[in-house]
């Protein structure tokens, strides 16, 4: 079975980073991704959907320093479904996206992708160990625990 989703899409926001009580650091995005169609009468017609994506520990603070409205950036990462209560009790599903790579792809205040495209790592293995791959920088590794699930009661993330 694979469930794997690839996003190229335009920031709707900066990236809004939290830092938890364990010490974990989580962020969220809004990508944008909109495709042309014709409709029934041959004119072009644009659909744009939202997507919600989540980043954990090394991707959420290059988030942090790096994604901003606008950019163009390009996510892999797989879909998730979590169930929460809302303030009246009512169940409530959120799928999002949990980014495994991400990079900036095109930086409209720079006119490219001006020294981004070394910022993230090339692979995720389980476990969520992340190393950087930059043109002649030393390579670093950080290895950290995998998120915890949001808790049963009001258990959106913390933003």
């Amino acid at each position: 079975m694979v469930n794997k989703v690839t996003l190229i899409g335009n920031l709707g926001r900066d990236a809004e980073v939290r830092r938890l009580e364990s010490g974990a650091v989580v962020a969220k995005i809004a990508v944008a991704t909109t495709e042309n169609y014709k409709d029934q009468s041959g004119n072009w017609q644009d659909r744009t959907e939202w997507h919600n994506v989540v980043m954990w520990s090394y991707l959420a603070e290059k988030a942090e320093s790096s994604f901003k409205k606008g950019m163009l950036v390009y996510v892999e990462g797989k879909l998730t479904t979590r169930k929460w209560q809302d303030n009246n009790g009512q169940d409530r599903w959120t799928t999002e996206v949990v980014a495994n790579y991400a990079r900036v792809i095109n930086n409209r205040s720079e006119g490219g992708g001006g020294g981004y495209a070394n910022s993230f790592p090339t692979e995720a293995p389980a476990g969520m160990n992340n190393s950087s791959s930059g043109g002649g920088a030393q390579e670093s590794k950080a290895t950290t625990p995998e998120p915890e699930p949001a808790p049963e009661e009001g258990g959106d993330l913390p933003f």
